[in-house]
Formats: C-alpha cells, structure tokens, sequence
C-alpha cells in the first residue's frame, strides 16, 4: 500500500513538474513572439509612412506643370507656332 501512494505520489509530482515547466515554456514563446510582433508592427508602420512619401513624389512628378518644365528644359520642346499646326479629317 505504501508502495503503491510513493509510485502515485511520484507520478503526480512528475505530473505538476511536467505542468510547470511547459507553463514557463508557454510564457517564454509567448514574450518572443510579441517581440516578434512589435518588431513587425514598427517595421509596417515605417513602410506605410515611406509610401506615403512614394505617393505623394508620385504625385509630384505627375504633376502636368512639372512634366511641362521638364520637358522644356531637359528635352528643348516649345509650344508649336500656329502655322505648324496641322488639322487632319478624315
């Protein structure tokens, strides 16, 4: 009988060890993978200001006044004189 409530008694201690130990286990790989998930959450963050900032250059460039002075100045172009304008009918 006393046998038989050290083997029980053994067995349970195993069991509350077995218990705490994969608790510790959870706690830890929870910790890292906040870690992990701030670290993401601040690097999406810094991505969607750094397209903000695509977006609005974007925007810039596009910009009809800005293509029109790039392409006056890097490309030579003018407006055409009335005379070289040409109406074609079909």
């Amino acid at each position: 009988m006393k046998l038989i409530q050290a083997i029980f008694m053994l067995g349970l201690l195993a069991a509350v060890l077995a218990s705490a130990i994969s608790v510790v286990w959870a706690r830890h790989e929870s910790r890292v993978l906040f870690v992990k998930l701030t670290a993401l959450q601040n690097q999406r963050d810094d991505m969607n200001i750094e397209y903000g900032r695509l977006e609005l250059e974007q925007a810039t460039f596009a910009e009809p006044r800005r293509i029109d002075e790039e392409a006056r100045q890097q490309l030579g172009m003018v407006d055409p004189r009335p005379q070289d304008i040409r109406l074609l009918r079909r």
